[in-house]
């Protein structure tokens, strides 16, 4: 029976198990289960779910965009969003390695979630919106790219599912078999 780990990874945390000389954290430091691997990347400045298996099967049909696993982020974004920018990103935008698959946009009421370390920089002229964005790729930093193309950069970024698995009662740092 394969091994599959949901995590939800903090901020700053590298989703690798060694480090490389960088001084960074890595998975290694929270999950002590020998001959699993994460199923896909997650950014160092990105929080959220990671899945790991052991599983080679398994880790190629949830990372591999042939496949198109739902992806749900919740972001936050600098700005609000107008109609025509979500439409955008609905759409699928055109980024520097090609254009993105349409996303499922919406926008959300603050979600409740834990704080961040460190915390999102506020600007009191500046006001924020979160979005819910659902992609079936992912590519490097690629809702952080979305987001800055329609003008609203990403200020905090969390994954919230990949498919049929969430985060739902994983605090930061912590992990659970699925």
């Amino acid at each position: 029976m394969a091994s599959l780990i949901l995590f939800n990874k903090p901020m700053g945390v590298l989703t690798q198990f060694t480090d490389e000389g960088t001084g960074h954290p890595t998975l290694a430091r929270y999950v002590d289960i020998p001959g699993v691997y994460p199923a896909g990347r997650l950014d160092r400045d990105s929080e959220g779910l990671v899945i790991l298996t052991d599983d080679g099967r398994l880790q190629a049909r949830i990372s591999d965009p042939k496949h198109k696993q739902p992806k749900t982020y919740l972001v936050q974004v600098e700005g609000i969003p107008s109609d025509e920018a979500l439409a955008a990103l609905r759409a699928g935008v055109p980024l520097k390695d090609g254009p993105t698959r349409p996303a499922k946009v919406a926008r959300i009421a603050p979600p409740d979630l834990w704080p961040r370390t460190p915390p999102v920089r506020v600007r009191k002229t500046v006001p924020d919106t979160w979005l819910r964005l659902t992609i079936t790729e992912g590519r490097n930093r690629q809702v952080r790219r979305m987001t800055a193309h329609v003008g609203h950069p990403t200020l905090r970024l969390v994954r919230w599912s990949v498919g049929d698995w969430t985060l739902d009662g994983l605090a930061p740092g912590t992990w659970r078999e699925a």
